[in-house]
């Protein structure tokens, strides 16, 4: 079981962020080239141009800022642009350039050229954002030494380098910091058939017998993530192991995603008793997001972040200004007699404000 009432901090199979365990197998399975990338075909032909541009000119890669849900692929393609730009590739976090120096002592030891990737760009403190303006901008460093009157400034010069930045929140990025990025790419959630080519890739690579059906079975599970795709590939394998000859198959994926409590389309636990408590505890909604938290034991970030947009692309919840609703569709799939009142998915309600 994934996840119950009684463990509510248990983690989830189909979390899309990322673990030791991902990382560990991410590492193994991430494609080096834009060819061998699957999915992301508008991106991935944008910069494809902007590469090969840069290359002809001598220059280095206008900014880039990666944007879109967690487990896409955004630290994947940083490494890929690197690659294909024949350039060295620094990686970081947000969280873990705690002061301005953390930040100097990066950009001074890049090479010409060079690649900075930082993940949760988002997170960036305001003290190490103004250091990183002028660099985006001028390719220059202003530091401070001394104290008091005696401080003075002095403005070091930048190597030319490439900051790629990924979030998943863009909207909590500065206005100031955005607008100094060149290039701004919005990766989307990958189809089934997409999925299903990576599942199949990464099986080849991990040396596990997986018929089409198979990883097509595990594709419709994952929710549109690759990372959650490759997850799930390894916990099907234990299945096709002990309970079959290690090949993994139509049946034996279905077995063992329903052991996961994974159904059809790649709901869990977690996003039925959501979906449940909306349409039995408040009658369909609409509900605030505080109160449906409090209410099924979970917290409001993990709602947000984590179930409510995969359950809005699928068109089974609704966010109105007074919080939200699940939809027919939602009481269709869950097996609830739909009433009359039941808002359609006409996707007029997936975007709307949502009560705090």
């Amino acid at each position: 079981m994934i996840e119950t009432e009684d463990m509510e901090f248990a983690p989830r199979v189909i979390s899309p962020e990322n673990t030791t365990e991902d990382s560990d197998i991410e590492l193994t399975l991430r494609p080096q080239t834009l060819h061998e990338y699957i999915g992301q075909e508008k991106v991935k032909e944008n910069l494809a141009i902007y590469i090969e541009a840069a290359k002809r000119r001598g220059e280095p890669l206008d900014h880039v800022l990666l944007y879109g849900p967690p487990g896409l692929g955004k630290t994947t393609l940083s490494g890929i642009i690197a690659h294909e730009l024949g350039v060295n590739l620094r990686v970081t976090t947000g969280p873990a350039i705690e002061k301005p120096g953390d930040l100097v002592s990066l950009l001074t030891s890049l090479s010409d050229n060079d690649v900075l990737f930082i993940d949760e760009i988002h997170r960036l403190s305001r003290a190490v954002e103004e250091i990183l303006y002028p660099a985006l901008e001028d390719r220059v460093i202003d530091i401070i030494i001394g104290k008091g009157p005696a401080a003075r400034s002095i403005r070091m010069d930048l190597r030319p380098f490439t900051l790629i930045g990924a979030t998943t929140r863009a909207g909590q990025l500065s206005a100031p910091l955005r607008d100094r990025f060149g290039v701004i790419q919005r990766l989307e959630l990958y189809t089934k058939e997409q999925l299903t080519d990576i599942v199949r890739r990464s099986a080849m690579i991990l040396g596990i017998p997986c018929e089409t059906d198979g990883a097509a079975e595990i594709a419709g599970r994952a929710r549109g993530t690759p990372r959650i795709a490759n997850r799930l590939l390894k916990r099907v394998r234990d299945f096709a192991d002990v309970m079959g000859d290690g090949r993994i198959t139509r049946q034996i994926a279905s077995i063992a995603l329903s052991r996961l409590e994974i159904d059809a389309l790649g709901l869990d636990s977690l996003d039925r008793r959501m979906l449940e408590m909306i349409i039995r505890g408040y009658g369909g909604g609409p509900v605030g997001l505080e109160t449906l938290a409090s209410a099924i034991g979970e917290e409001s970030v993990t709602i947000e972040d984590v179930c409510e947009p995969f359950l809005m692309q699928l068109g089974f919840l609704g966010r109105t200004p007074r919080g939200r609703c699940a939809t027919r569709l939602a009481y269709e799939h869950l097996g609830f007699a739909v009433p009359d009142n039941a808002p359609a998915d006409d996707g007029q309600m997936r975007f709307g404000d949502s009560e705090g």
